[in-house]
């Protein structure tokens, strides 16, 4: 029998509105068990007279917003004014999050790793509107000649796929992915348009601070040796063998329907085509994971495979908010971090996220649909969650890690009621917002265009680097 084109589509509409609605139901059910459950979850850690809404907020994540095991620390002018952890580490076994929890953090890793060139920056091995190809002078190949590092660091390189696989033995090899990196063509002019470099900005990044450093670390170990030694951190971008998979806390993965239904349908529509952008850039972001041992050992992925705690994000960041004298930074390097992301030709309209996003020397910047504290502050989220920035203006280290992974990153309810909770505690902070609220009217010649995508923007941060 024949069926007509407007029967078949009010079958298919019958359908979806069928799965919303068994969808809806099935979140209801596991809503209410989730309550049920987090009734028994203990919240352990402090906080400073003042934030205990925060405290409020982090148990309530339990409670409201299904949370399974999470920790979160803010730093206030240097003192650790938060240090929250509940819930459970490994959801399979129950065994509870503990003090040493850690847990691998996605994009959020940007950030630590673009510390490693800020400090690069102040010891004066770098110039961030020095071309790239001064420092490696194999890059200038095939139209790379006149990027700068400040364009390769705001994913206005054109270079956020590689056409070779990446693959755990290339990643292993620095050498070998040095010439791969060296011989990929911009997939554009450089510096006309943006497109977010999910995985391959941390393996540009590395290379460039191999050529920079007199010792030629590789970003992981110069990470560890300059930043998180001396501050006493619990973060890897490089993971040792010695951290035992006790002290790991596998992600839990979201369903197929909360995927389907939590991402906006541009989003998941594109992530599901093999030739789209997003996709494309996404290649390599499951080398993170290890089916055998949770998290791979001795590898690196600097743009999306750090593992670590909420507190030492929140020390780092604490630490840059702060001037970053305990890491020698010079004035000049925090004026360059604070300042307004500069935009390619086209735009901060990012051609793999498909919306408008600042991005600067490495770290995401504050916009409309995305706000960390005042214009001045940087960061990154990770997908599922996770997130990490400092705020000068308003002296602010803020972290928060969780295992299960939410169809939203940056926009994560656990993570916007966390902030809510800690704005309000924060005089200072109170104002930096009210002030970056109004600078950022100006952040777009149409901000009534990125005003209506807020939404769009906080959900799709989970497709900032392999969610």
């Amino acid at each position: 029998m024949k069926i007509n084109p407007l029967t078949k589509a009010m079958i298919g509409l019958t359908a979806v509105g069928a799965a919303g609605a068994a969808y809806v139901l099935v979140q209801k059910r596991k809503h209410a068990g989730a309550t049920e459950a987090a009734k028994s979850v203990e919240v352990h850690g402090y906080v400073n007279s003042g934030y205990e809404a925060v405290r409020e907020a982090f148990a309530e994540n339990f409670c409201m917003r299904r949370e399974i095991g999470a920790a979160c620390c803010v730093y206030h002018k240097g003192e650790k004014v938060v240090d929250l952890l509940g819930g459970v580490r490994n959801k399979a076994t129950g065994e509870l999050w503990e003090q040493d929890t850690m847990a691998l953090v996605y994009s959020a890793t940007k950030g630590l790793a673009a510390m490693t060139l800020a400090v690069a920056h102040s010891r004066g091995w770098l110039d961030y509107d020095e071309l790239v190809c001064t420092y490696w002078p194999e890059f200038a190949q095939n139209g790379k000649e006149r990027i700068t590092v400040r364009q390769l660091l705001a994913h206005q390189a054109g270079l956020f796929a590689l056409d070779q696989p990446i693959e755990k033995r290339v990643v292993g090899d620095l050498d070998n992915l040095a010439e791969i990196l060296a011989r990929q063509k911009p997939a554009w002019e450089p510096g006309t348009r943006q497109a977010y470099h999910a995985i391959t900005l941390g393996f540009f990044e590395g290379e460039l601070l191999r050529r920079i450093d007199p010792q030629h670390r590789s970003l992981g170990q110069f990470f560890q040796d300059e930043i998180a030694t001396p501050l006493g951190l619990d973060f890897y971008i490089r993971l040792p063998e010695s951290i035992p998979d006790s002290r790991l806390a596998p992600l839990v993965d979201p369903s197929f329907a909360e995927r389907m239904f939590g991402f906006p349908f541009k989003m998941a529509l594109a992530a599901l085509n093999p030739r789209s952008n997003i996709r494309r850039a996404l290649l390599g972001s499951e080398l993170a994971h290890d089916e055998k041992c949770i998290y791979p050992r001795n590898l690196e992925i600097p743009a999306g495979g750090g593992v670590g705690t909420a507190r030492a994000i929140a020390h780092a960041y604490s630490v840059f908010a702060g001037g970053g004298k305990e890491l020698g930074l010079r004035e000049e390097t925090i004026r360059e971090l604070t300042a307004p992301a500069v935009p390619p030709t086209h735009g901060f309209f990012d051609e793999c996220l498909r919306l408008e996003v600042p991005f600067s020397l490495g770290f995401m910047k504050s916009s409309p649909g995305f706000q960390f504290v005042s214009a001045s502050a940087f960061g990154f989220p990770g997908a599922g969650g996770s997130l990490g920035f400092a705020d000068p203006e308003a002296q602010i280290g803020y972290a928060y890690v969780p295992n299960r992974k939410g169809t939203t990153m940056g926009g994560d309810p656990r993570d916007v009621a966390l902030r809510r909770a800690l704005f309000s505690a924060t005089p200072a902070a109170q104002t930096a917002v009210r002030k970056s609220s109004h600078e950022q009217r100006r952040f777009s010649p149409n901000p009534s265009r990125i005003c209506n995508k807020s939404a769009d923007f906080e959900q799709a941060q989970t497709l900032l680097n392999g969610g």
